[in-house]
C-alpha cells in the first residue's frame, strides 16, 4: 500500500479536548498530536490496519 490512509474517513477516528493530543483512534485507544495513522506507520513500521471507511450519512 503506497497510499496514505486518512483518519479523517475512518470509523475509529475522534477529535479530543485535550490542546496536546487533539486526534484520537478508538480502534487502538490512544491519543496523538499527529495523525493517529502516522503514529501507527511510525511505531510498527506498516500501515494501519484497523482502518476502516465511515459510513456516509444520507
Amino acid at each position: 500500500m503506497t497510499k496514505r490512509i486518512n483518519c479523517f474517513d475512518c470509523k475509529h477516528f475522534y477529535v479530543t479536548w485535550d490542546r496536546k493530543f487533539p486526534k484520537g483512534c478508538r480502534a487502538f485507544n490512544f491519543k496523538t498530536s499527529t495523525m493517529p495513522s502516522a503514529a501507527v506507520l511510525q511505531s510498527s513500521g506498516s500501515h494501519c490496519l484497523k482502518f476502516e471507511q465511515k459510513q456516509i450519512k444520507k
